[in-house]
C-alpha cells in the first residue's frame, strides 16, 4: 500500500516530469525554429555574389515559438517562390520533404557598397573639391544610375544639378567634361601621340562619348572622356 508520504511526494513528481518533458518539448522546438532561420539565410548567402569592398546583412526574422513542428529528419530544403529581387525584404519558402512541413520565412537582406556622397549641399555651378565629397556604405537597391566609390574620380567637376549633404552624387549631377569648356585631346596609336585643344560641345562623365570641336582644324570629333578637361581619341 501507498504510504500517506508516498502521497504527499506523488503530485511533486508528477509536477516535477510534466516541467522536464515540457521544458524538453520547447528547447526542441526552438532548436527547429533556429534550424528554418539558418537554412533561409543560407540560401541567400548562396545566392548573392558579394562584390570588392561590400558588406552583406542577412537577418531572417524571429519565428513565433508557439509555432510547433517536429524535428526534420532530412536536410530542409530553402527556395525562394515567386520573383524576388535579392534586397529588402525577402521571402524565402523552407520545407521539410519526410515530416511534410513548410514554413514561409522573412528575410531582410542588406547590400551596401561605398559611395560618394555629398559632404555639403552641392549648387549648381560648383567646382567639386575633395572637402566637398566623402564616402559612405550606401545600400545597393537605393542605387540608380551610374555612380562612384573614389572622389578622385570626379574632383574638378562641376556641379549640374543640386546634390544634398548626405546624398550619393550620381553621374547625371555632374560634368567632367562641361558643354563650351576648353579640352585638351589626346589622340594617338601604339608609340605615336599627339595633344592639341578643342572645345566640348556636350556634358559628359567619365568614359562618356561626347562630340569636341578641334581648335586649329574646327574639325568635330568624337572622343572620350579620360579626365577633368581631358578626351582621348583613339585611330
Amino acid at each position: 500500500m501507498t504510504s500517506h508520504r508516498d502521497q504527499k511526494l506523488l503530485p511533486t513528481i508528477i509536477g516535477f516530469l510534466l516541467f522536464f518533458f515540457s521544458t524538453n518539448i520547447f528547447a526542441s522546438n526552438d532548436s527547429v525554429l533556429d534550424s528554418v532561420q539558418n537554412a533561409a539565410e543560407e540560401l541567400i548567402k548562396q545566392q548573392i555574389s558579394l562584390p570588392e569592398k561590400g558588406e552583406l546583412k542577412i537577418e531572417a526574422a524571429k519565428l513565433d515559438n508557439r509555432l510547433r513542428f517536429s524535428s526534420c529528419s532530412s536536410p530542409l530544403a530553402a527556395s525562394l517562390p515567386g520573383k524576388q529581387t535579392l534586397s529588402g525584404n525577402v521571402t524565402v519558402l523552407v520545407q521539410c520533404p519526410t515530416e511534410n512541413w513548410q514554413l514561409y520565412v522573412p528575410v531582410n537582406v542588406q547590400l551596401t557598397l561605398p559611395k560618394v556622397v555629398a559632404a555639403v549641399a552641392l549648387g549648381r555651378g560648383m567646382v567639386l573639391t575633395p572637402d566637398k565629397l566623402s564616402v559612405q556604405m550606401i545600400e545597393s537597391r537605393f542605387q540608380r544610375g551610374r555612380s562612384f566609390d573614389d572622389p578622385r574620380e570626379i574632383i574638378g567637376s562641376k556641379v549640374k544639378r543640386s546634390v544634398k549633404a548626405g546624398e550619393m552624387v550620381q553621374a547625371r549631377d555632374i560634368c567632367l567634361v562641361c558643354r563650351n569648356d576648353s579640352v585638351i585631346i589626346r589622340a594617338g596609336t601604339g608609340g605615336l601621340n599627339i595633344v592639341t585643344k578643342g572645345k566640348a560641345l556636350s556634358d559628359g562623365a567619365i568614359g562618356d562619348e561626347i562630340r569636341v570641336q578641334n581648335t586649329k582644324s574646327r574639325r568635330m570629333i568624337d572622343a572620350i572622356i579620360t579626365a577633368v578637361g581631358e578626351v582621348t581619341v583613339k585611330y
